[in-house]
């Protein structure tokens, strides 16, 4: 299954993060480029990295002037993420280029890429859930309730990797067929953006 793939990429990028727990730590990836196994990590190495600087800027003591290079290093960063979705897609979209859609073929809400976007967040939300679980300094009330949080998210991610198995299926024997809509971000684009366009 496609998602098996997924769970094992995505476990093992969180692990390799956490061995540094840093930031800035250079992406090492150890899938061959241009395979869906390299696409998948780097996805989700953006979105851990991504993770732990939504966690820094919330520092209730943070330099003004650090966290608004913080909050430009964010920006940047969804827009990679939003490339290496279309990046993954691009892939299910050659990977069924032959299939014929029935006539009768509908259209899904979302892509597989966007699908296994939200898996990729997933990963790290069961993860940290996990590191709460797991204190020996916290409450037992917040364990338990941790814990309570932590069934739910194994749920989630039970269900979604059913959906996403789904979806694949339907997408392979024609009963679906994918679409995909370019990025149309406008607050990255100084001609889209009134403030960037008006500052000229």
């Amino acid at each position: 299954m496609f998602t098996a793939t997924c769970h094992e990429i995505f476990t093992r990028s969180i692990a390799d993060y956490h061995r540094y727990d840093n930031v800035d730590q250079p992406i090492a990836n150890p899938y061959t480029p241009g395979s869906v196994e390299h696409l998948l990590y780097h996805k989700n190495w953006i979105d851990t990295v991504q993770w732990h600087l939504e966690d820094i800027i919330r520092d209730p003591q943070i330099d003004p002037v650090e966290a608004l290079k913080i909050k430009r290093r964010i920006d940047a960063s969804n827009q990679e993420r939003t490339d290496m979705v279309e990046y993954i897609d691009s892939y299910f979209l050659d990977y069924y280029k032959d299939v014929t859609p029935a006539p009768d073929a509908k259209i899904n809400t979302e892509t597989p890429a966007w699908a296994i976007d939200r898996l990729s967040i997933l990963a790290l939300k069961i993860y940290h859930m996990e590191q709460e679980v797991g204190r020996s300094d916290a409450s037992a009330e917040h364990i338990a309730a941790c814990r309570r949080k932590l069934d739910v998210l194994l749920t989630q991610r039970e269900d979604l990797t059913t959906a996403i198995e789904e979806l694949l299926a339907d997408i392979a024997s024609g009963r679906k067929y994918m679409k995909t809509y370019k990025q149309m971000k406008m607050y990255n684009d100084p001609s889209l953006n009134p403030v960037l366009y008006g500052s000229k």
